[in-house]
């Protein structure tokens, strides 16, 4: 292969990236609190609905969608997966589409979701006080369902 020069481009060396203002709870000693993650709010649970996460082995939670599809009356299931959790829910939705030889149909969304966490002080003693911190986290919704026949 050639490579591809361009003659606009200068070889000085770049500034340096600009640096943004640090929040307070950024400053703060790692060692000072202990972070503990909160869960997220509950969604509305239906029979229906399939909440993806990392622990539980894949094969077991696509089985749990299949049974959910084939014996259990379903027509449509909604497999829910949040941050980490994306890539598998993605997974187990295009492998329940392959499985049914293209019988089943998709339709995802996605959102953010605010997630908060605790900062708590390792020493009670000293003048630090528990701190909360939010921060934004994707999820996506796959509505996996056989498409209604004419």
């Amino acid at each position: 292969m050639s490579e591809v020069r361009h003659t606009g481009m200068s070889s000085a060396p770049m500034a340096p990236p600009h640096s943004e203002s640090v929040s307070p709870a950024a400053e703060m000693d790692p060692v000072e609190y202990t972070l503990r993650k909160r869960l997220p709010r509950k969604l509305p649970k239906r029979r229906n609905d399939v909440y993806v996460n990392m622990k539980t082995d894949f094969r077991a939670q696509l089985a749990r969608c299949q049974k959910l599809l084939d014996g259990g009356g379903h027509r449509e299931i909604c497999v829910h997966g949040l941050g980490l959790a994306i890539n598998r829910a993605i997974n187990i939705a295009l492998q329940l589409q392959a499985g049914s030889q293209g019988a089943l149909q998709l339709a995802a969304n996605t959102s953010t979701v605010e997630l908060v966490d605790d900062l708590e002080p390792e020493d009670p003693d000293e003048s630090g006080e528990p701190m909360t911190r939010t921060r934004n986290n994707s999820a996506i919704h796959i509505k996996v369902f056989y498409p209604e026949t004419q």
